[in-house]
């Protein structure tokens, strides 16, 4: 290569050869070494090397490479130069490779690595960026790849001026520190946001993207919000249970769709910002250091929920001609079906939305969690507890109720019931001993609390059957209850499944069966109902029963799963430890929000 630099040097050196060649006549004294030079002269491959040097030589091409090595890019002007020369077809065939997009990237990443070049540059800020402009006035540069901005912007409704609505937590705009929200934009890329409404400035967003590598370069002159409220120091992070549903695409009232997180009901959100009163900042628990998403706040829930309740009544009012045109057996039906709906939901509270929780780290020497399964009558929780006894006995356990009546012959003291006096069983009710109780034909029933305490001594997982009402007594951080809401299927579905399934009306005597009817079938739905919208915030699972094997086979699961985790998430009011701490420490920590 260093012979090929100097020119010169090597034309002299092919007439120097050349001369050779010619001047090789035979000698008598060495004519051996003689003919050995020129057989070594004439080789094809020595002339083929004179000529590439000479083709090289006059053609130019010594710079391209030399900076082969230091630049691969220079391949493409190599080709090309090659093809200007009449080179073979093999040649064509390697431009065409070289120009196709994908090894330009690569190229272009070679050059990138080999001058240590591996983060972006911003470009320089104009001197006179500045000028003419007051002292308040700042341009803040950034460099956004895929991945969204992080801000969302609304104009003034007094000024008209363009402003940052809210900035998303772990965008490219939050991790940069320079944008804030209330900050007015004035120029996104030197282009003037005056007169314009925020729809119109996504675009200016990309148009200085990168095609090879998806980075845009933008630049903002920003008058600053000097009277905005600095944000909250504290580290404190908040958690909280999604209750209910929510897809943003469904949404008509979300700001933005792409900026929205969606949900399900159960679901652990990690809460990074609740200073705009109707939407939130969260993120999923699995995603928490990925960056934010919009939710509604629990004020906009419960507004919507109050709006779809009077569009309701709205609806069912206008219908009530058509009703009354009809049958009236009918009329009288929905008429009562619709009184029930509406007593329960204006004597409930307005439905909980997120339920705060903190992580329970449970050990392999504590006990398990309380089993609760609750639902409506005949929607089959007796059936699922049943099954679930029966698959694993050793697993699973259920408690001995109490009873004041007289022991029947078939009867065992302790497996059927604990037998009691009358005066004993009010002891047990003054003292706060029973989960829940109630008299049926003059005689006391009760689950105590002492049951379950037996169960779990057994190092089992006690299964318990109550109303939602009757379960605040072992609602506590003693118990950690798992609470299951077995909820049924539509009655189309009830009546398909339940058309031939008959239920025990009178526990007394188990012959007094009968086949469901569709009073029942519609009684079943309302207190369903009626119980998730008063009760849903103590609910950590929810079970549609429409075919009690397929509900099986889900409620094991999900409580195999429970037992196994090391981690899991309870209410945040499970942390305090006794009523008087309860009342000091966690009076600003409400179960639910």
């Amino acid at each position: 290569l260093p012979m090929l630099v100097d020119r010169s040097w090597a034309k002299l050196l092919y007439k120097l050869l050349s001369s050779m060649m010619s001047g090789t006549e035979p000698h008598t004294d060495r004519e051996e070494d003689y003919r050995f030079l020129h057989s070594m002269l004439m080789e094809k491959k020595l002339h083929l090397l004179f000529k590439v040097n000479a083709r090289l030589c006059c053609n130019d091409l010594v710079p391209l490479i030399i900076n082969i090595r230091p630049r691969s890019s220079s391949l493409f002007q190599l080709a090309e130069e090659l093809i200007y020369q009449g080179w073979r077809e093999e040649v064509k065939e390697l431009l065409a490779l070289i120009s196709k997009p994908h090894f330009q990237s690569l190229l272009h990443v070679h050059d990138a690595v080999a001058q240590r070049d591996f983060e972006p540059v911003l470009p320089p800020i104009p001197d006179d960026a500045l000028e003419d402009e007051e002292d308040s006035v700042k341009i803040v540069s950034l460099v956004k790849t895929k991945e969204p901005l992080g801000a969302t912007i609304k104009r003034d409704t007094s000024t008209g001026a363009i402003v940052v609505a809210r900035i998303m937590r772990g965008g490219a705009a939050d991790k940069s520190g320079l944008i804030h929200e209330g900050d007015e934009l004035k120029e996104v890329n030197g282009v003037s946001l005056e007169h314009r409404k925020p729809k119109e400035i996504l675009p200016l967003l990309v148009s200085l993207t990168c095609f090879l590598c998806s980075v845009a370069y933008i630049r903002f002159k920003i008058i600053p919000a000097y009277s905005r409220e600095e944000m909250s120091t504290t580290k404190q992070k908040l958690f909280v249970r999604a209750l209910f549903d929510y897809d943003p695409n469904q949404d008509p009232s979300i700001p933005c769709k792409d900026a929205a997180l969606a949900f399900k009901r159960g679901d652990v959100l990690q809460i990074v910002s609740m200073e705009d009163d109707t939407w939130w900042q969260a993120c999923h628990l699995e995603d928490s250091n990925g960056g934010a998403g919009l939710i509604p706040s629990k004020e906009l829930h419960e507004r919507s929920f109050s709006f779809t309740t009077k569009q309701m009544v709205l609806q069912w009012t206008g219908l009530r001609r058509s009703f009354r045109l009809g049958r009236k057996s009918s009329w009288a039906k929905e008429a009562a079906r619709f009184r029930r709906w509406s007593a329960g939901v204006h004597s409930s509270i307005c439905p909980p939305t997120y339920i705060k929780v903190i992580p329970y780290h449970r050990e392999p020497k504590d006990r398990h969690r309380v089993v609760i399964l609750v639902g409506p009558s005949g929607v089959g929780v007796n059936e699922l507890k049943r099954r679930l006894l029966i698959s694993d006995p050793d697993r699973y356990g259920v408690t001995v109720p109490h009873t004041t009546r007289e022991k029947r012959r078939q009867e065992s003291e302790g497996v059927d019931y604990h037998f009691v006096s009358v005066h004993m069983f009010e002891e047990l009710i003054l003292s706060h001993r029973f989960i829940e109780y109630g008299s049926y034909r003059g005689h006391y029933y009760g689950t105590s609390l002492d049951s379950v305490h037996r169960v779990m001594a057994e190092g089992k997982v006690c299964l318990l059957d109550a109303h939602p009402s009757k379960i605040k007594r072992v609602y506590t951080s003693e118990f950690k209850p798992y609470v299951v809401f077995v909820k049924p299927p539509r009655i189309e579905e009830l009546r398909l499944t339940r058309r031939r399934a008959k239920f025990v009306c009178d526990e007394e005597d188990t012959n007094q069966v009968r086949i469901f009817s569709e009073a029942d079938f519609e009684d079943m739905i309302d207190l369903a109902e009626n119980m998730e919208r008063q009760y849903g915030h103590l609910f950590d699972k929810v079970i549609v029963n429409g075919d009690i094997a397929s509900a099986f086979r889900e409620l094991r699961s999900d409580l195999e799963k429970i037992q196994e985790a090391r981690v899991q998430w309870v209410p945040t009011e499970w942390s305090c430890s006794s009523p008087t701490k309860a009342r000091r420490s966690c009076s600003h920590l409400p179960s639910w929000i």
